[in-house]
């Protein structure tokens, strides 16, 4: 055998012996960042996007990061040919709209960046000042979002509170000033608070007074102009510079954060549009709140400041986690309940959340609480609108009604889903979704007809909201404590359980008209291109549901407290039933029912009240409404638009109990054309680049020869591209037939052969692999717990297929009876 032919056989396996102990000394390559990455199949050809590609490859991803380590620099030294990428490349290593990113590679970057760091602190001061800074931009990036997600808050909620207000009437000491704010200089009564002379309805501008059948007509007409102008430039806004800034942006978010990238959806004018037309819809008084789009205004705060620091800029898994710390800042600024942002970061929207990503969160929540209550938009020093305090603590027997709350709760979020789908699925299946500002119009003007005589329907959400928490007291004018006042005395606050009187009786039938239109109108109004959060309608709800049951079981005790059920513990004269915290109740078991939260929600419930005495009632009515929405359908609101919209969203909460096996999901089957593969060391740049022009798969497995399949690594598409149009621009020698090598040591050719192109350092060495008799069991929990975007299968050490995200997630359907292909990002 002559020494060219034993070279060609010899080479090869000192390549990977070579590779085998620099594994072994501990030295990470390119591989270990892009190996176990699963991204679905989703090319994109042209300007279409087809997730539909199942085939043996994924999506792309390669952040090289510029560390040897990673990048495969230093590894060549004994070669005398040049490794063309012993610099990373503009676009090597980055992803393409609409990809999955590669969470083992992202984070194995950051460890290698992390370790770099710290090797260098040590050999200079400036060093070691930079490695200090590294280490404190984490929490400084935490406090610029916290400050500016509460100052964007505030800017929210006092525009929404003047435009509100501005529907009614006016205030003629400045414009500016919304009702409340306008008669806090007013020397009229408690009890006329509310008829300043600064405060002028637009009857009384117009026509000089506010009394008689006219001047309601014109009150009623300038509330429905409002209401559409306001809509109406909300939908032109949206529609016209940020089509991301619709509904509520909880399902996205989940999205992005396991790991998808979404372009455009958390930028600087989604973010813009989102905020002013977040208070243009709120005012406009639809039934719909502003808690869920300020989770997506906090994360576009965050994803913008992570430009300002090169670690979160540069790494998709290290933003994430900022992302998820930003929607607790959201929630936080919401509800003005710091820790029930944090958990409900934790619970509902985050993917991949480490014990660093929680003190983080805390402190972001923390920083923009404290911002919003600095700004104090309310003028009450409270952080929300509806903050009530109960003084009265509650009895055993009265967990009966809120177990019942809770059963309502959960019937009707089960209701609201279903129905809600439904009427967005035929939105997006008919011409309706081709009218969104026809639609939003309609909707508008259906919903101020039927709310202006209701004034209860009438005020705002919040402030509806805000009157059904509250507990009665002495000076309270609200029809809902007009009580027969037949006692002599009292002590302080603390009034005893009265006869209803004409005015509760008369606020009983104006709530059970307002919970029946909330019930339907909000069901056409989550989905609409305006943003549109679904927490304060659906609390509205269970607050209204609530406050009835709550003056029933009230009168009943009047009534009848000689009853067993009441006479061991509610004596006449005694003040034994708060219905506010029924309304309080019947909120939590309603939002729970919708959104199937529990531990984030109980603890917002309760940072809203202020006692930590009621979490018992909220827990029970909670978990029941969760119980009984389990039963009839197991997926939140949230979920169940993620659903809709096809996006590549794994839930880590279902179990996948069906016994099938890696070999039933990979591709290519049977009946497909062989796996698509590229040669370790035999293959032109004409033969890779045919490849690639004619297939649009995200990337290729690369084999030692056809005949052997035996796996050496996986490469990207985009990676591929890149690297071979850098090579030809700046290599000399590269043309059509120069040979694509992918190892350290490449076959002797003859003199007269064009150069070499080395495209090692783009390669992954080490792509996470199954054989093809794995339970798709595990390799879904692989899958989940790893964030993979390909998965490639084996059998007897040879190279048999692949299993991306995407096929993953169509055989979950397809085990559920669904359709498969109903997995494409729409």
């Amino acid at each position: 055998m002559d020494f060219p032919a034993c070279a060609l056989k010899i080479l090869p396996l000192l390549a990977g012996l070579e590779a085998l102990a620099m594994d072994q000394k501990g030295y990470h390559r390119g591989s270990f960042q892009s190996g176990t990455s699963d991204e679905d199949m989703l090319e994109i050809a042209g300007a279409s996007l087809d997730f539909s590609v199942a085939d043996d490859d994924p999506p792309l991803d390669r952040e090289m990061g510029g560390f040897s380590s990673y990048n495969g620099g230093g590894m060549n030294g004994t070669s005398t040919m040049l490794d063309f990428l012993e610099e990373p490349l503009p676009g090597v290593g980055t992803y393409e709209d609409f990809n999955t990113i590669d969470w083992v590679r992202e984070k194995s970057r950051d460890r290698d960046r992390h370790r770099e760091i710290t090797s260098r602190s040590k050999e200079s001061t400036w060093a070691l000042l930079h490695s200090v800074s590294d280490a404190f931009s984490g929490w400084l990036l935490m406090l610029l979002i916290g400050l500016l997600a509460g100052s964007l808050a505030g800017l929210i909620d006092i525009s929404a509170h003047w435009m509100t207000d501005l529907k009614e009437g006016v205030c003629l000491a400045g414009f500016w000033f919304n009702h409340e704010h306008c008669c806090w200089k007013s020397n009229t009564t408690f009890t006329d608070r509310d008829k300043c002379p600064e405060w002028k309805s637009w009857s009384q501008l117009i026509l000089g007074h506010g009394e008689g059948a006219f001047a309601y007509i014109l009150n009623y007409l300038m509330y429905v102009i409002w209401a559409l102008m306001f809509s109406l430039l909300a939908v032109l806004l949206v529609k016209g510079f940020a089509p991301y800034a619709c509904g509520s942006g909880i399902p996205e978010i989940k999205t992005i954060l396991s790991g998808f990238i979404i372009r455009g959806y958390l930028g600087k004018w989604t973010l813009v549009i989102k905020t002013i037309t977040l208070v243009l819809a709120v005012s406009s008084g639809l039934s719909l709140g502003k808690e869920g789009p300020l989770v997506h205004v906090a994360c576009c705060c965050g994803n913008i400041l992570c430009h300002l620091f090169t670690k979160y800029r540069k790494n998709e898994a290290k933003r994430r986690e900022v992302l998820s710390a930003a929607a607790a800042a959201g929630v936080s600024v919401a509800f003005g309940a710091p820790i029930g942002g944090v958990l409900f970061s934790l619970e509902e929207v985050s993917y991949y959340f480490p014990l660093k990503t929680l003190w983080r969160s805390f402190f972001a929540a923390l920083v923009a609480a404290f911002t919003l209550r600095s700004i104090n938009p309310f003028g009450n020093s409270r952080l929300v609108l509806f903050y009530v305090e109960f003084h009265m603590p509650w009895h055993l027997l009265e967990l009966v009604p809120f177990i019942l709350l809770g059963i309502f709760g959960g019937l009707w979020g089960a209701f609201f889903i279903r129905s809600n789908i439904a009427w967005c699925r035929r939105r997006k299946t008919t011409r309706l979704g081709k009218y969104p500002v026809l639609e939003v119009l309609v909707v508008t003007a259906i919903t101020a007809v039927l709310a202006f005589p209701n004034e209860y329907t009438r005020m705002s959400t919040s402030e509806l909201i805000s009157e059904l928490f509250n507990d009665c007291g002495i000076l309270d004018s609200s029809k809902l404590c007009e009580y027969v006042n037949d006692f002599n005395s009292t002590k302080g606050d603390d009034l005893p359980d009265r006869a209803a009187g004409p005015g509760v009786y008369t606020a009983m039938w104006q709530l059970a008209l307002a919970l029946i239109m909330k019930v339907f109108i909000t069901i056409f109004t989550f989905g609409m291109k305006v943003p549109s959060g679904l927490f304060i309608p659906s609390m509205a709800v269970g607050a209204i549901a609530g406050r009835l049951l709550g003056v029933a079981v009230e009168q009943l005790a009047f009534y009848h407290h000689d009853w067993a059920i009441f006479s061991g513990w509610c004596s006449p004269g005694a003040d034994c039933i708060t219905p506010g915290l029924y309304a309080m109740v019947g909120a939590a078991a309603c939002l729970g029912g919708v959104t199937r939260m529990t531990v984030s929600l109980v603890v917002i419930m309760f940072e809203l009240t202020g006692g930590l005495e009621y979490i018992v009632p909220l827990m029970a009515a909670a978990m029941t409404s969760k119980w009984v929405a389990d039963a009839i359908g197991r997926e939140g609101i949230y979920d169940a638009h993620i659903r809709l919209n096809g996006y590549p969203f794994l839930e880590a909460k279902e179990e996948f109990s069906h016994k099938t096996r890696a070999m039933d999901v990979m591709r290519p089957r049977k009946s497909d054309p062989a796996l698509t593969v590229i040669t370790q060391d035999t293959m032109s740049v004409e033969d890779v680049e045919s490849i690639v022009s004619s297939t649009t798969y995200s990337g290729y497995p690369v084999v030692v020869s056809r005949a052997s399949q035996r796996l050496v690594g996986f490469v990207l598409r985009r990676d591929l591209i890149i690297s071979i149009e850098n090579a030809r621009k700046k290599q000399d020698g590269i043309v059509s037939t120069s040979i694509i090598c992918f190892t350290d040591y490449c076959p002797p050719l003859p003199p007269s052969s064009p150069s070499v192109l080395k495209l090692r350092s783009i390669l992954d060495l080490s792509p996470f692999t199954v054989t093809d008799e794995t339970p798709m069991e595990i390799v879904v929990d692989i899958f989940r717990k790893l964030g993979l975007r390909q998965c490639l299968v084996t059998h007897n050490g040879k190279l048999l297929g692949i299993i991306t995200k995407k096929d993953v997630l169509k055989h979950i359907a397809q085990m559920a009876n669904q359709d498969p292909e109903s997995i494409l990002f729409n």
